[in-house]
């Protein structure tokens, strides 16, 4: 069996060179770099740029002037290309991922919408053999364990308080898939459910909810790690009535997601939470519905229609019609802006899209950072932070000039 498998595998691997770039790394960004990529891992990355020839083997690509970062990891994407990950359509939901994949997503969470428990569960069954085929990271349910006060574009006949039974159900529906779950800590069985999901070893997420600052730091001390899109969604700041903000913000075992659209926050609110939570605790998403990466016009929300209009998505009917949907937001947007308006810096905005959701997510012994030996999913970004290059896993999934 042995001699076969030698056999199979190819003597010369795939060897590209990507020369004359500015790489970011965990340690800083290196200038004029080179990144060797072998198969699917990075084989080494150099501090200089050296002279290089082609072999028969080897292919080299001048991006001089340009930058390469980690490929971005999103831990709330729901659709994208018109597609939901709420179809249970396997096809689908690949359209939601490659979307997001050319746009340098290259791994993702899959997150679900308000529904019927058995509706939920039949729709994990089908997210769950994409995360085992390795196109997903893992599963995020965003309720239907939320506050009917602050439940957003999610359908309020079908919210219900998170029983811990029930969140049982859906853990054990993603056949340990499961990675993240929002849901309002203060309803009934709200405290007793995060316990149970730190113990089964999926993040609880603090989203969705009309939380008291208290209510909230008891959430926190019972095992929750997360707040879904803070800000949205929640009461807000107040001096008298801090509210679940100031509690998430502050303490240092939260990761606080942010949605940097310009639509969902003032660029003030999310440098204030930049420098509040400090680069290490925050987590660039989209929470995209079907429309990102598409045009104006109606699309689904789960059960609901969404209309998008100059970019920005709202239901348009039922009695949450006007309430923004998700965004149609894509990471490389959120990472132009991030550095061009927002005046973070580029290992700032790395960590927030890379390398703080890979590790939140256990997956950044392969992913979230150009390290040797890690999986070859990097973004190519031209001098004006505009995505021209896309690797995953040592392809090509769009390709920057030369390549």
């Amino acid at each position: 069996m042995a001699q076969q498998q030698s056999a199979q595998r190819p003597s010369d691997p795939r060897r590209t060179v990507l020369a004359g770039a500015r790489i970011a790394r965990p340690s800083g960004v290196v200038e004029t770099g080179r990144l060797t990529v072998e198969g699917s891992r990075i084989a080494a990355i150099r501090s200089r740029d050296a002279d290089l020839e082609e072999s028969g083997s080897e292919s080299v690509v001048d991006l001089s002037g340009h930058l390469i970062v980690p490929g971005f990891v999103d831990m709330h994407v729901h659709g994208g290309g018109g597609g939901s990950f709420s179809s249970a359509d396997p096809d689908e939901c690949m359209t939601v991922v490659d979307t997001h994949r050319r746009h340098g997503t290259t791994s993702m969470l899959a997150s679900t919408v308000t529904g019927e428990l058995a509706d939920l569960a039949r729709q994990a069954a089908v997210l769950a053999e994409l995360v085992q085929q390795g196109e997903l990271a893992g599963i995020h349910f965003e309720g239907p364990f939320i506050s009917p006060d602050r439940c957003g574009a999610h359908q309020p006949g079908l919210l219900r308080e998170p029983d811990p039974s029930d969140v049982r159900k859906l853990i054990d529906a993603a056949h340990g898939t499961a990675a993240m779950m929002t849901l309002a800590p203060e309803l009934p069985g709200g405290l007793e459910s995060v316990r149970l999901l730190a113990d089964a070893g999926v993040i609880a997420a603090v989203g969705h909810t009309d939380s008291s600052y208290d209510a909230t730091l008891q959430a926190i001390d019972a095992g929750a790690t997360v707040a879904t899109h803070l800000f949205n969604a929640m009461p807000a700041l107040g001096h008298r009535a801090p509210g679940p903000v100031a509690a998430l913000l502050e303490d240092e075992r939260i990761t606080v997601e942010l949605i940097n659209d310009g639509t969902h926050l003032h660029p003030s609110i999310l440098q204030l939470a930049v420098r509040e939570a400090g680069a290490e605790r925050v987590a660039f998403i989209t929470d995209a519905m079907g429309a990102a990466g598409m045009n104006d016009g109606m699309y689904p929300l789960g059960p609901m229609r969404v209309e998008v209009k100059d970019g920005v998505a709202r239901i348009s009917d039922g009695p949450t019609a006007g309430s923004i949907a998700g965004s149609t937001l894509t990471l490389d947007r959120a990472f132009r802006r991030a550095v061009t308006v927002d005046g973070l810096t580029i290992d700032q905005t790395v960590r927030a899209l890379s390398a703080n959701p890979a590790r939140l997510l256990g997956i950044d012994d392969r992913v979230g950072s150009l390290q040797t030996g890690k999986d070859a999913d990097l973004v190519v970004l031209d001098p004006a932070y505009d995505l021209v290059g896309v690797m995953r896993r040592g392809e090509w999934l769009v390709r920057p000039p030369g390549a």
